[in-house]
């Protein structure tokens, strides 16, 4: 089926082999397109209608990357073929970070880190929408509907009243941060190695607008546990090798603590067989943290 579908997409028609992409949690259907002659491949996004709009800002987003060099995916078109939209792009070459990142050195691991850091840094040099509302109204906002729904659940974390506590006392912080373009899945699974070093960043189509620190929660929750020294490598990456003040490890915190609540309810909404896997990254965070007595994890000074 999904052959008839590209013979009606010119830039791909003469394609020569089609392999399908069915990692990530994605609704969209992706592809392996590989070209005949010149070897060039391209990544075939198909998806609903229902979600155009939002794939022309993914697209327009990609071009926009581009402007501030960051490597990624370059937009080549999007359209409509039928009932459904598509969205071709660039094809990055090289194997999912989160898998292969354990098989190099500390220090390689570390130096991925680092470049992936500089990337998300330039990244966050495109500014929001100027009738965008304050970041913190709409992180409040989100995060008020995730705790009533987490109280309303039947899974529970224990002592989560020491994190609302700590969310509470902690907001207002919030007060005046930047509004900016967040990835908002910047992780080991979004990131592509080749040649023992950095290769690019995937899968825009999450991105939102606000902190930059609030980036960096998914440092916590998934990439520390698959590699610290790429964690680490991150965050000094990000901060040019200085070490961040401890504004950021109090934000940091903060978004973590807040990502408790909202990771206990997008599992048992999205995938909930994987809730046990959850609450066990869920256990290790808030280890990191002593309950959130202490802002800088501990995993940090490996």
């Amino acid at each position: 089926m999904i052959e008839a579908f590209i013979r009606q997409i010119p830039l791909v028609s003469a394609c020569r082999e089609v392999v399908e992409i069915q990692k990530g949690f994605s609704t969209d259907e992706k592809y392996l397109i590989h070209m005949p002659g010149d070897n060039r491949k391209f990544l075939l996004k198909v998806f609903n209608l229902e979600e155009w709009e939002s794939k022309e800002e993914e697209f327009s987003l990609l071009g926009k990357m581009q402007k501030f060099h960051v490597t990624c995916s370059r937009p080549i078109e999007i359209g409509k073929v039928e009932n459904r939209g598509y969205m071709i792009t660039s094809y990055l070459e090289g194997a999912d970070a989160e898998d292969e990142i354990s098989k190099y050195s500390n220090q390689v691991q570390y130096t991925i880190g680092y470049e992936a850091g500089q990337e998300l840094k330039k990244m966050h040099q495109l500014s929001a929408p100027v009738h965008m509302l304050s970041w913190k109204s709409r992180k409040l906002e989100k995060h008020t509907k995730y705790i009533n729904t987490y109280l309303s659940c039947g899974t529970k974390i224990k002592n989560d009243h020491q994190l609302m506590n700590f969310i509470d006392e902690n907001s207002h912080l919030m007060d005046s941060r930047p509004n900016v373009f967040q990835h908002d899945d910047f992780h080991l699974g979004n990131i592509i190695i080749k040649d023992s070093k950095f290769a690019g960043v995937i899968d825009f189509n999450r991105h939102d607008w606000g902190d930059p620190i609030h980036e960096f929660l998914k440092v916590g929750i998934f990439s520390s546990e698959v590699s610290i020294p790429f964690s680490v490598g991150q965050i000094k990456g990000y901060f040019s090798n200085e070490e961040p003040d401890d504004e950021f490890w109090r934000l940091y915190s903060l978004y973590l603590a807040m990502s408790v609540f909202s990771s206990v309810v997008w599992t048992l909404k999205t995938i909930p067989d994987s809730m046990d896997e959850m609450l066990a990254k869920i256990d290790r965070v808030i280890e990191d943290h002593d309950y959130f007595t202490r802002i800088k994890p501990k995993w940090y000074d490996y």
